[in-house]
């Protein structure tokens, strides 16, 4: 059944939300900070598990779009979600029954809550990617043909834009471009779907899987214990290097923050050299020039002593970090999954190998 989110449920959420991001998904602390204001100023939200919202029931995502980059300088203001949400109604014709997030990622993760709250309806217990990713056509709906518009945009000045595309990729194209003209972000309504179309293709459970590994990570801290090993025991990952970053070099033109990352190893991996390109989120990691991970796959990095996940507009030189390697959804994994989210999708003559795999190899 449902039950109550509470202040320290958003934090623990937001920082487990944070390392499902790889790297992206915006800023968790704002996203944290925007969440526990707003269940403050209207009340608790109830977080509902995916079985509960009835089959015919129309829900729909709450999320934000643009680099991280511009929306850590340029803070929302809260009321963008509620604006999309009632232009939402009208497009439709009702009001959805309850919110969702399109990916795991430290601020999205949290504008569902941001909107459930000023609306008074649920949050439901699921989210379109299992992780974060850079583009709009790259959603578990969107691979099994449940289009993504119409999506309602909403930027700080009151403006909205309702979009319709004949496809994701449109989507993509046309809602970038309204992002740039509204300053760089913006806040969407967006993939409005059936109860039953979320629980057939949604990824379930993200929500509570987010909230336990942020409970983790916290609980190890306070028992002086390794957060990083207690990420790794829930998520079913791999270390993949240990290091300090020595360069970033950080691009945003203002549709997606994109760069490289370059670390020298640290202790066992002294002598070695990873570098981790990222488009809003770590794509691939190389090892001395080798891939030793990519999309779908999570890359995440992790502060060595605190297990904080570090978002790509928070690398900094100097940082000492565990590069962990993360299993993906197994629906990536599928020929229409992998059609969107491969290596060569993000422009690498990459062939993708399961993580699991690679490391594997690596151990024989």
């Amino acid at each position: 059944m449902g039950r109550t989110i509470g202040i320290q449920d958003i934090r623990d959420m937001a920082l487990g939300a944070t390392v499902l991001g790889a790297g992206g998904g915006g800023d968790p602390y704002v996203g944290s900070l925007m969440a526990i204001e707003a269940i403050r100023k209207y009340g608790d939200v109830e977080l509902i598990e995916p079985h509960e919202v009835p089959d015919d029931a129309i829900v729909a995502v709450s999320e934000l779009m643009g680099a991280p980059t511009v929306s850590v300088e340029k803070i929302p203001g809260g009321f963008e979600a509620g604006a999309a949400y009632d232009e939402m109604t009208k497009e439709l014709g009702v009001a959805p029954f309850a919110t969702f997030s399109v990916e795991a990622g430290g601020a999205n993760s949290m504008f569902p809550f941001v909107l459930a709250a000023a609306r008074r309806i649920p949050v439901i217990d699921a989210d379109l990617m299992g992780r974060a990713f850079p583009n709009m056509e790259m959603t578990t709906l969107g691979i099994h043909g449940v289009p993504g518009t119409p999506t309602v945009m909403a930027d700080a000045h009151g403006n909205t834009v309702t979009v319709r595309t004949v496809d994701d990729v449109w989507f993509e194209k046309i809602a970038r471009e309204v992002t740039f003209a509204m300053g760089g972000y913006s806040i969407l309504c967006s993939y409005p779907c059936t109860g039953r179309q979320l629980k057939d293709f949604g990824v379930l459970g993200t929500a509570s899987l987010c909230q336990r590994i942020g409970r983790a990570i916290r609980e190890a801290r306070e028992a002086h214990g390794d957060p990083i090993q207690a990420v790794l025991d829930i998520t079913k990952g791999y270390r993949l290097f240990k290091g300090k970053i020595v360069d970033v070099n950080r691009r945003t033109d203002g549709k997606f923050a994109r760069g490289q990352a370059v670390l020298q190893g640290l202790d066992d991996d002294k002598g070695s050299r990873m570098i981790i390109d990222f488009q809003n989120e770590n794509i691939i990691a190389w090892r001395d020039g080798e891939p030793v991970c990519t999309v779908p796959d999570l890359i995440v990095l992790l502060d060595c002593e605190s297990g904080t996940p570090i978002t790509t507009e928070g690398l900094k030189y100097g940082a000492r970090v565990v590069v962990c390697g993360l299993p993906c959804d197994p629906q990536w994994r599928t020929p229409e999954g992998l059609a969107v989210v491969e290596p060569r999708y993000f422009g690498y003559n990459v062939d993708y190998i399961a993580i699991e795999e690679r490391m594997g190899a690596a151990g024989r």
